[in-house]
């Protein structure tokens, strides 16, 4: 049977993504790490071209030692002085410890300090050198105790980095000294130095005839070299001048020639040397070409610039690196180099020391990152086709280098050399940009702004290195799954590639991305797009072949589900500042459809659960009796049911062995909510409400002037009025005692138990949620998923409802005998508020034993708001049976007070400040009944005035009745003085109004 896992398909995509000689083959075993020992030490190829086999990095070495000595020799202008070594100071090892920064003679003979600041290091972050001072400091004093340390200076040290012995260096300064004799004021630029080297020394100057012929045959060869190899100048039309060299300097090879004189052979060579060097392109003599031709100049600059690496430390640049950069910048004139070809030699030695010396010294990597920034702004100034070619092949092998460890980047890097990554990038990139943004004339043709180079790099470096290390994860997955193909059901397989997907990802994020990050704003989001794109087409084939839910696939869509969330996850906090708010990420990681088929059965589930509550809820409402001794609570057994339904409900679901808990469980809640809501909507139909229990008024009647009117109902009258309220109140109510005040208590405890219980079903499901291991942090913060949005405001919602109908049921029906049908009936002194308030005393206590006490204020201050409300009814709408004098105003003051004291109860009843809010009205309006009718009747016809303007002033209109009592309503003044037992009040009535006397 075909694999599961495809390994083609992965890296068929990191071979397509990968460029030129750059490409990835699959996976990189162990000895192909760039930590490994058979190649750390060994350098790389040089970028700038190939040299005769010929010349040996001796010769070379030699040769540049010989450029360096001569330009400083004579670089001041100054006579040159020479003092030759004694034999001590032969064999002397010097010591770099402790020197004087004095200087004398020309810049090579300046004495240096180990201690010197360099500004070159501090701009290149290098540090300083290990081995300070440690040029064999046993040997400082060569046996003789006592002997005082020779001071080293910059040419002595030069000369010990680059290994010329003290001989070869006295031989050379002092062949210098006899040339300068001899050409007095020619520059040393002028001159061919191998060849007049060749005029100053014989086999004598040498210690042996061996060494003599090896040094003429260099110098030979160097010639060769510079003049016919790689000449500054193409030959062209020098073909015989050529030809004539080349056959004298084979011919010396073959047969040693005699130097260190004028003589014929040396007079031929020189003529031949000197017509091909002193050619230029505009045809002065004022130049000499010998050693300045591509590529010799620059292996032989390499190989100066390779003098600031200690020789005892290889991996770390001499403190003295500023004064000898600048002694090796004075042999630009004969090496034809410039600043920009300087940095881009530079870039490359940092570099090639950090291959070359195992690349673990991080300083160098980082010190060539910050050279080839100045590569990068040199490549933009210039446009000259040789620099070009140098900077490419340059670039092309730093390039190559770092992408053959990027590209699989996580079998390069690991915690122990993770912190040369971000160098190595950067080294990456900006040799990337420098070839594809100012060396590609493709590029050129477009417009720049199409093309982010350093992102689309680093995007290929993600990709490649993910889908690679995918590809090594599924072959173990499949040789897992090989291993356990006899068992019955191996699929689970799938649940441990995404386990490890899932730790690859948390590994990028943490390890990789941070560095990667500089480079491309989404590295994340890049890296586990990859990576839910690999798995995904693996889980596709798996959720193709799943018929049934059964544990194993449980298992596997879970492991995916948790995985999937994971990786979007990481997508979306890598993204949250991006441009587009990571769309453009998260359009490549297509959903996994883990949970769809799963989701599926869960709704169903979930569906009967809650239609079963329902029908539970409709059939145990009917059955409800609400009695207060039902339970010692006092709520319904009804509510404690249904609550324990819910918590039974989410249980179980939480127990559903599926990967979306999290999602699912939104639609779950707003099921149950919707339930629960039902349940409180169905307690609240049938109880009444304010207007349901509050009497009707009767119309304006004026009160008689003969006599003191008591406003006794007729025998006849009476009853038959208070029998028809009754019966209004019966047929509201019926004859079920399940709206009696005490039940109408249960129903609120029942409601403000569901509020209470509601907190602690959030609470459970939170806990809940901590133990599902498919939830986030997230499902904790933003508080979704797990409120009960429509219970809450249901239950508040009937709270105040039946507050307000137990209220106005408990004073305007249950107690209506007392207030409406009692107080101030005929004589006041004999029908005070004392009996209502001892009835409503009595009913207060009941109600507060059996009311919740987290309601039971907002209850007795809704029964004293009716209680208010019933009192200002009685004096100004209490029908014909009522009437006032100005002496009645103190026992209708007296009986507000006890009203009130009655619900302040000494301070244990509600506070003041709430009485004193809801007495407002009250307190407004009992001054009118000690104020004189005529006072009232002014104060009446100005706000009628005001109110009605001028259509008022021909004719008082009736105010119409709004029943909010107030001092600034006319309705309300009026009906003072239709209460009022006087004269005045009478003949203002009849004459404007012409209200009658009795109904």
């Amino acid at each position: 049977m075909a694999s599961l896992f495809s390994r083609e398909r992965i890296l068929g995509h990191s071979r397509r993504d990968s460029t030129g000689s750059t490409g990835i083959n699959g996976t990189t075993n162990a000895s192909s790490r760039f930590t490994s020992t058979a190649t750390a030490l060994t350098p790389l190829p040089s970028p700038f071209g190939d040299l005769t086999p010929s010349l040996s990095t001796t010769d070379l070495r030699e040769t540049a030692y010989e450029i360096f000595i001569s330009v400083c020799r004579t670089s001041t202008g100054k006579p040159l002085s020479y003092s030759n070594s004694t034999a001590a100071a032969s064999t002397f090892t010097p010591d770099r410890s402790s020197q004087s920064p004095s200087l004398s003679g020309s810049p090579s003979q300046r004495s240096i300090t180990s201690s010197a600041a360099s500004k070159m290091k501090k701009a290149l972050g290098l540090r300083s050198s290990s081995s300070v001072g440690s040029p064999s400091s046993a040997g400082s004093g060569n046996g003789s105790g006592g002997k005082v340390k020779k001071v080293m200076t910059v040419g002595e040290l030069i000369r010990v980095q680059m290994k010329i012995s003290d001989a070869a260096d006295s031989r050379i300064r002092r062949a210098l000294l006899r040339i300068s004799a001899g050409q007095v004021g020619r520059r040393v630029e002028m001159m061919v130095l191998p060849l007049e080297l060749l005029q100053q020394f014989k086999s004598s100057d040498f210690t042996d005839q061996q060494e003599y012929d090896m040094w003429q045959k260099r110098n030979l060869k160097m010639l060769e070299a510079g003049l016919l190899l790689h000449p500054h100048m193409p030959l062209g039309n020098s073909t015989t001048g050529s030809q004539r060299l080349q056959k004298i300097i084979h011919g010396a090879l073959e047969r040693p020639i005699e130097t260190g004189r004028n003589n014929e052979t040396l007079q031929v060579l020189r003529g031949a040397v000197m017509s091909l060097a002193n050619r230029s392109n505009d045809g002065s003599s004022d130049s000499c070409h010998w050693a300045d031709g591509f590529p010799l100049n620059l292996r032989l600059y390499e190989i100066l610039l390779e003098t600031c690496f200690d020789a005892n430390d290889e991996s770390s640049i001499i403190d003295e690196v500023d004064e000898v950069m600048d002694l090796i910048k004075k042999t630009w004139g004969i090496l034809g180099i410039n600043q920009m070809l300087h940095n881009i030699c530079f870039t490359w030695v940092l570099f090639n020391r950090f291959v070359a010396t195992g690349q673990s010294d991080n300083d160098l990597l980082y010190a060539a990152d910050c050279q080839l920034v100045e590569v990068a702004k040199d490549a933009k100034t210039t446009k000259d086709p040789v620099y070009a070619k140098v900077l490419s092949s340059t670039l092309t092998s730093i390039l190559g280098w770092a992408e053959k460890r990027l590209l699989a980047y996580h079998d390069t890097f690991d915690k122990v050399n993770i912190n040369s990554m971000q160098s190595i990038v950067s080294l990456g990139v900006s040799a990337a940009k420098v070839l594809v943004e100012d060396i590609s004339n493709e590029y050129r043709r477009r417009r720049k702004n199409e093309v982010d180079v350093a992102r689309s790099r680093t995007d290929t470096y993600i990709r490649s290195s993910l889908r690679t290390a995918f590809a090594q994860i599924m072959e173990k997955a499949d040789s897992s799954r090989r291993a356990s193909r006899n068992q019955p059901n191996p699929l689970p397989v799938l649940a441990i590639l995404a386990k490890d997907v899932g730790e690859l990802a948390i590994k990028e994020k943490k390890m990789f991305s941070p560095i990667l990050k500089r480079w491309h704003p989404l590295a994340a989001g890049v890296a586990v797009a990859t990576l839910h794109v690999c798995y995904g087409n693996e889980l596709k084939q798996f959720i193709s072949g799943i018929s049934e839910l059964t544990p194993d696939a449980v298992q596997v869509l879970r492991a995916a589900d948790k995985l999937e969330k994971d990786l979007v996850q990481i997508a979306v906090e890598d993204s949250v500042d991006s441009d587009d708010g990571g769309k453009a990420i998260i359009r490549e990681m297509p959903p996994f459809e883990a949970e769809a088929a799963i989701a599926n059965l869960v709704k169903g589930w979930t569906k009967l659960r809650l239609d079963r509550l329902k029908e539970w809820v409709d059939r145990n409402l009917q059955q409800e009796v609400w009695n207060p001794r039902a339970n010692q609570e006092g709520y319904a057994p009804s509510a404690v049911e249904v609550l324990r339904i819910i918590d039974e409900t989410l249980d179980a679901f939480f127990q559903l062995p599926i990967p979306m808990h999290p999602a699912l469980l939104p639609d779950l809640i707003v099921g149950l909510d919707r339930c629960l809501q039902y349940y409180v909507n169905k307690v609240k139909p049938g109880c009444g409400s304010r207007s349901t229990y509050i009497p009707a008024m009767p119309a304006l009647t004026r009160c008689a002037a003969e006599a003191k009117f008591h406003g006794v109902f007729k025998k006849k009258e009476k009853p038959a009025n208070i029998q028809r309220r009754n019966s209004q109140v019966a047929t509201t109510n019926g004859t079920n005692n399940a709206f009696g005040v005490p039940q109408l208590c249960v129903r609120i405890n029942t409601m403000q138990q569901i509020r209470t219980e509601l907190d602690v079903l959030e609470k459970r499901i939170i806990t809940l949620l901590r133990n599902s291991e498919s939830a986030h942090v997230e499902d904790f913060s933003n508080g979704l998923a797990k409120k009960f949005e429509l219970t809450p405001g249901a239950c508040l919602e009937g709270i105040q409802q039946l507050c307000e109908s137990t209220a106005y049921k408990l004073v305007f029906h249950d107690l209506s005998p007392c207030l409406w049908d009692g107080l101030y009936i005929g004589d006041l002194s004999s029908s005070s508020i004392e009996p209502f308030i001892q009835e409503l005393e009595q009913n207060l206590m009941v109600i507060a034993e059996t009311v919740n006490e987290r309601v039971r204020t907002r209850l007795v201050a809704e029964i004293m708001k009716a209680c208010f409300e019933g009192f200002l009814l009685v004096l100004l709408a209490g029908g014909p049976s009522r009437s006032f004098t100005l002496q009645d105003c103190q026992i209708i003051e007296n009986d507000f007070k006890s009203l009130k004291d009655l619900f302040w109860a000494n301070g244990d009843g509600l506070p003041m400040d709430v009485i004193n809010k809801f007495s407002i009205p009250v307190r407004d309006v009992l001054p009118f009944y000690r104020t004189e009718s005529e006072t009232i009747i002014e104060q009446f016809r100005r706000l009628t005035l005001e109110t009605y303007g001028s259509s008022a002033k021909s004719r008082l209109p009736l105010p119409a009745t709004t029943g909010q009592w107030s001092s600034s309503d006319p309705n309300t003044l009026l009906r003072v003085l239709c209460y009022r037992n006087d004269d005045a009040a009478s003949k203002f009535l009849k004459k404007t109004y012409n209200l009658p006397k009795k109904l």
